[in-house]
């Protein structure tokens, strides 16, 4: 056989190769069988809910709003109050005097019992994390911040009151350049730490960096790399905040990660990421939502559990599943509703 065609038979087989990894990776081949044990409603009034956090003390739910297909419509923060038998949203954020597009967002709890909502903002003119107080039933703005480092950035979580991780997806700006080095799997995702006075990258080498939490004891942070199929776990140093890989938890499409009080992981996935990405420009495309359980106990000591499992309807790609006592939320990227998922014990 001549070596120039020895060459191509080669480089077809690593293409070949390279192609059922990508749909391997995306889900392609993957089987839905839709399951949920519980009661489904759903709660209008929202553009694309991609975050959602309670505040379990007062079963009150935070949510983060944003029309992601439509850059000039101005996003919110909503409040839905759980212990109410049929909870309205109230948008908390329509009186701010600035460009607002939320993106992830995190609440934290100081010692005192102060309450912050930090949340990834979208400016026309740059990327910010807006820091608020929240007092159960407003949102007091209280800074910006913005570093050269906030470049793609997608989820943040607070680790003080002016201390915070945020997740880049994506380590330059969205360009035709960056959609092909996607398509080729380069890692371009990081995290960014912020301890309160400068940025500094503290983990890098994602494929595409995105939901973000740590334990809760503060001792580990946990981040998804959404199109690296995995959940990758740090041990986290409180004086420098550093982080140093100590563990990665396998699964498909990790989107956002919420904690309940026991400390479990729960995840909203795109089991399926091209029809996801189809969904992303088109919403009659469908994409199935799934919501899975992680109850991590240590290094290589976990338990992954599908809780919720749709093929496209009644919601379409979600980004988050939040849990209070036996209230399961589920938020997405792009629709105009949240279901409140009552599960059966």
């Amino acid at each position: 056989m001549k070596l120039w065609l020895k060459i191509s038979l080669g480089l077809f087989a690593i293409l070949i190769v390279f192609i059922g990894k990508t749909l391997y990776n995306a889900g392609a081949f993957k089987a839905i069988e839709p399951h949920f044990n519980g009661v489904i409603a759903e709660v209008n009034g929202f553009t694309g809910a991609e975050d959602i956090t309670i505040d379990d003390s007062k079963g009150l739910a935070l949510i983060s709003s944003n029309n992601f297909r439509d850059a000039s419509k101005r996003g919110a923060i909503f409040l839905l109050n759980l212990k109410e038998a049929n909870p309205k949203p109230i948008n908390l954020t329509d009186k701010l005097g600035f460009d607002f597009h939320p993106h992830g967002i995190s609440l934290y709890k100081s010692i005192d019992g102060q309450k912050r909502l930090f949340v990834v903002n979208h400016r026309q003119k740059g990327n910010y994390i807006e820091v608020f107080d929240f007092t159960d039933s407003t949102l007091n703005h209280l800074e910006s911040i913005s570093s050269s480092l906030f470049v793609s950035p997608n989820d943040v979580t607070a680790v003080g009151e002016h201390a915070f991780y945020v997740t880049n997806d994506h380590d330059e700006p969205k360009s035709s350049w960056r959609d092909k080095k996607d398509l080729l799997q380069v890692p371009m995702g990081n995290v960014c730490y912020y301890d309160g006075q400068r940025a500094k990258i503290v983990a890098d080498g994602f494929l595409y960096a995105n939901g973000i939490t740590p334990s809760l004891d503060g001792r580990q942070i946990f981040v998804a790399a959404t199109s690296g199929r995995k959940i990758k776990v740090y041990d986290r140093d409180f004086s420098t905040g550093k982080l140093t890989e100590s563990d990665e938890i396998m699964i498909d499409g990790a989107d956002n990660i919420e904690l309940d009080e026991y400390g479990h992981l729960w995840v909203g996935c795109h089991p399926k990421l091209l029809a996801f990405l189809g969904h992303s420009k088109d919403h009659s495309k469908l994409s199935p939502s799934e919501i899975k359980k992680i109850m991590y106990r240590g290094k290589g000591d976990f338990t992954v559990e599908s809780i919720y499992l749709n093929d496209g309807k009644p919601v379409s790609g979600s980004s988050v599943g939040a849990v209070w006592g036996d209230k399961l939320l589920i938020g997405t990227v792009f629709e105009n509703k949240i279901l409140v998922a009552t599960i059966k014990k």
